[in-house]
């Protein structure tokens, strides 16, 4: 089913290019009224997100979530709020290698964007058991390797703190009606996860070449970077496919969510495909030796404006993460053309000029979507000061 997906995708992908002349690559004792239906806004080709049964998508719960979401009343110490680390001009990211915590203690990890999180099958680098956004949630609030938010073992602390502003407190009964406790963990989590589910990225160059039928929306660079980022020689599309630019995808009418990861060659210490020992991916939490270095391909929409790359930000550049794949693996590079054992066949290396690599990152630049970086709707609501 992802190959049927990812090939429908590319045929329309190429179909675009051929028509803009491009030549072919390859109440009490009443029950509550149920919240109005939620009106997505969805771009051009987006399908309807998969949504939880428990968590409904309503509108007061995305407002809710959305003021949660910019809440510095959620970390411990009152210093970051969810969106210190994800940023909405960096497609809510942060900028840095490594995300910090509340407290100053680094993660090990480079901080991943929301942009279309509502469609991602998995939500952390390299832990295929958080798939819903309302248990990945529960990281950041009380994890305590790294401190993020630094709520551990002190949930009521966190609670009573929201349930004492009366406003706050007042907006959680509005978005979840019929709740015998409104300010509840479960209700903090899915009313943040409901605002993230509503971060929805699909207006940039590409999307108004492809849907909108903008054949001058992209660059003849750009076009010419398309073709490269589809070609069989380049070999992109395999784990950066369909609407999203990403394998890991799931909506409404996903039959059966995938969880692919995959190891590209980044490291290999031993000869063997070993990575560091303080970040070996999914191995840490399957134990399979072929696990080791395997992690999951983020989306590439607005991938130009999300700096630095990889799961531990050790890529500074397009240029840099482009030179990578071109050698078949930053690490076959430095070990004299040996590959890691364990690596995706889909890294194999390739020749690119310079006048192609240009074009390349011209198309990658075009899944820009200036519109949703700075849309208001995802701002943060409380007034300047």
């Amino acid at each position: 089913m992802a190959r049927r997906q990812r090939q429908a995708w590319k045929a329309l992908a190429t179909g675009a290019l051929l028509a803009a002349g491009c030549a072919d690559p390859s109440g009490p004792g009443e029950e509550p009224e149920p919240p109005a239906p939620y009106d997505w806004k969805l771009p051009a080709g987006f399908p309807t997100p998969r949504v939880p049964e428990d968590n409904p998508m309503s509108e007061a719960k995305v407002q809710l979530g959305r003021r949660l979401f910019y809440d510095k009343r959620l970390s411990l110490n009152g210093t970051q709020s969810c969106a210190s680390c994800h940023e909405q001009a960096r497609a809510f990211t942060d900028g840095r290698v490594h995300a910090v915590g509340s407290t100053g203690q680094a993660h090990r990890r480079n901080g991943q964007g929301l942009a279309n999180v509502a469609y991602a099958t998995s939500l952390t680098w390299a832990n295929s058991a958080l798939t819903t956004l309302e248990s990945q949630a529960l990281v950041p609030l009380f994890g305590r390797e790294p401190v993020e938010l630094g709520f551990a073992d002190q949930q009521e602390v966190l609670l009573e703190r929201l349930r004492a502003d009366t406003d706050l407190a007042a907006r959680f009964a509005e978005a979840f009606p019929g709740e015998a406790t409104p300010v509840s963990l479960a209700t903090l989590t899915r009313a943040l996860a409901a605002f993230e589910r509503s971060l929805l990225s699909g207006t940039s160059a590409y999307d108004r070449y492809l849907y909108g039928k903008e054949v001058d929306a992209l660059s003849p660079a750009a076009k010419r970077g398309l073709q490269l980022f589809l070609s069989e020689r380049l070999e992109c599309d395999h784990c950066h496919s369909g609407f999203n630019f990403q394998d890991a995808t799931v909506h409404a009418q996903t039959p059966e969510p995938v969880l692919p990861y995959h190891n590209t060659g980044l490291y290999n210490e031993d000869g063997q495909g070993a990575y560091p020992a303080g970040d070996t991916g999914l191995l840490e939490l399957t134990g399979r030796p072929e696990d080791m270095g395997r992690f999951r391909a983020p989306s590439l929409r607005n991938v130009a404006v999300t700096a630095p790359y990889m799961h531990d930000g050790s890529m500074a550049t397009l240029s840099d993460v482009l030179d990578h794949y071109a050698a078949g693996g930053r690490a076959r590079a430095a070990n004299g053309g040996q590959a890691s054992p364990l690596q995706s066949p889909f890294v194999r290396g390739f020749e690119l000029t310079p006048d192609e690599k240009a074009d390349v990152i011209a198309f990658l630049e075009s899944l820009t979507d200036t519109a949703f970086l700075t849309d208001p709707r995802f701002a943060d609501p409380a007034p300047a000061p």
